[in-house]
């Protein structure tokens, strides 16, 4: 169902809109999880180790995916708060324009250098042949990724995050029938985990294609429609191409801390690897958040809607001041038996290891929650610099962590890492954010009103 966010109270536009995002993410969550779970339990840990020490390098490349197309479809979600339905099936064709491109050369770049990226990684060798194929696999599916992406987030941006979900719901169910075929009946391994995860997603995209075909006029395109303007390319690019630096950067961070990891063998891969995905599902309550506020900034920032976006951010920050106590306190009760759950036979050692990272990072999750929210209300502004310099200085903070204090407190210095780059990015972003929206208060909104009407003079 297509919705207005300009119009009603912040908070429960921004919740209401984020409780199937919320669902949806868990349901992503757990076609990843089902990965690991369906792999450690029935492959064992070494399996575990090359699915878990190779991760980081897949979600470096599924994080430029989302943060691409998330910056294309925000020019949607301003054309759509603008009400200006031409400039929104402009904006359709020229993202399905930007995504083809980045598709072509994530998939080329992935092939050519996977093994050189492994290698970097400092993955075993007694895992690596393990880890290649899974992941070879995996980067063959980044056009259907890239495509779900996009299709998704031009859904969104016109205010519905339900049919997102049911694709997702779909997707999951999909892929954890198929990993448990392919690994346990046809004895695949971990390229059998992969496979399922590619059939799954080129399945949800054929059902997307045809929803969107079926429900939602203002996505559909004409011949007419598809006349390439360059400034209007340049404006999605300009959002586009940050946001997919500034993700590619945090995962890069990931993939710093992960090689460093890989170093202390696999027992510590195993127990990192069970913690995280642990502590991905847990901090998905203001993730969700902050993916919906992205698009009730968009929607109100088109419509020059300046006073409810800072509205929408006080509400949202002290809603996720609750969540955050609360979700840290789950995570530290019933962390261990959590961590559990991907073990087969509760090996003790790797169980503790992931709950002393849960121990550690569960305090911080404040913080990591201030970053969702001021960076996607910046983002949805159309102004990523402030994110983009953010997730630099956290790549810097996580690096130089996870590297210094690995050689003082070993595997420990690992745990740290994210937790003070989290405290670190959230000052950038959260002043950041001060300084833009105190700007655009106190500044000549002529400028908005300007952009809009030369945008819609010439077409978009």
């Amino acid at each position: 169902m297509i919705k207005n966010l300009t119009k009603g109270s912040p908070l429960k536009l921004i919740v209401m809109f984020a409780m199937p995002i919320l669902i949806g993410n868990l349901f992503q969550q757990l076609f990843h999880i089902s990965d690991i779970l369906i792999v450690g339990r029935l492959l064992g840990v070494k399996s575990l180790a090359a699915v878990g020490s190779s991760a980081p390098l897949i979600f470096m490349f599924l994080m430029v995916a989302f943060g691409f197309t998330s910056g294309l479809t925000i020019i949607t979600a301003q054309r759509f708060g603008a009400h200006d339905e031409k400039g929104i099936k402009s904006s359709v064709f020229h993202s399905l324009t930007a995504a083809g491109v980045l598709s072509l050369t994530v998939s080329t770049f992935f092939i050519a250098c996977l093994r050189y990226l492994l290698r970097y990684m400092n993955i075993p060798e007694e895992i690596m042949d393990q880890a290649y194929s899974f992941t070879l696999i995996l980067g063959l599916a980044m056009t259907p990724v890239i495509l779900y992406n996009l299709l998704s987030g031009f859904i969104r941006a016109l205010g519905d995050a339900k049919t997102p979900l049911y694709f997702l719901i779909f997707c999951s169910l999909i892929n954890i029938a198929l990993n448990f075929v392919f690994i346990y009946y046809c004895g695949l391994g971990v390229a059998g985990s992969a496979l399922g995860s590619c059939c799954s997603m080129l399945l949800t995209v054929a059902a997307c294609v045809w929803i969107i075909a079926k429900r939602f006029p203002l996505l559909k395109i004409s011949l007419a429609d598809c006349r390439y303007n360059h400034k209007f390319m340049l404006e999605h690019l300009k959002v586009a191409a940050p946001m997919a630096v500034q993700f590619s950067i945090l995962a890069l961070s990931m993939m710093i801390i992960q090689s460093v990891c890989n170093s202390f063998g696999t027992e510590v891969i195993a127990g990192f690897t069970a913690a995280l995905r642990i502590e991905q599902i847990s901090t998905q309550p203001v993730f969700a958040i902050g993916v919906a506020f992205a698009t009730y900034a968009a929607q109100n920032y088109g419509a020059a809607l300046i006073k409810r976006i800072r509205q929408g951010v006080r509400q949202c920050l002290a809603a996720c001041l609750v969540l955050s106590v609360l979700i840290s306190l789950g995570v530290r009760f019933f962390g261990t038996h959590l961590v559990g759950a991907f073990i087969e036979g509760g090996d003790e050692g790797i169980i503790t290891i992931g709950q002393q990272y849960l121990m550690i990072s569960s305090y911080f999750y404040f913080f990591l929650a201030c970053i969702f929210i001021t960076r996607n209300a910046l983002q949805g502004m159309g102004r990523p610099s402030i994110p983009l310099a953010s997730g630099v200085f956290e790549l810097i903070i996580r690096a130089f962590a996870a590297v210094y204090l690995a050689n003082i407190i070993g595997y420990y210095g690992i745990f740290w890492a994210g937790p003070i780059a989290w405290v670190g990015g959230a000052l950038v972003t959260s002043l950041g954010y001060w300084w833009t929206i105190t700007h655009l208060n106190n500044g000549d909104m002529r400028g908005i009103f300007a952009r809009k009407k030369a945008l819609q003079k010439a077409g978009c």
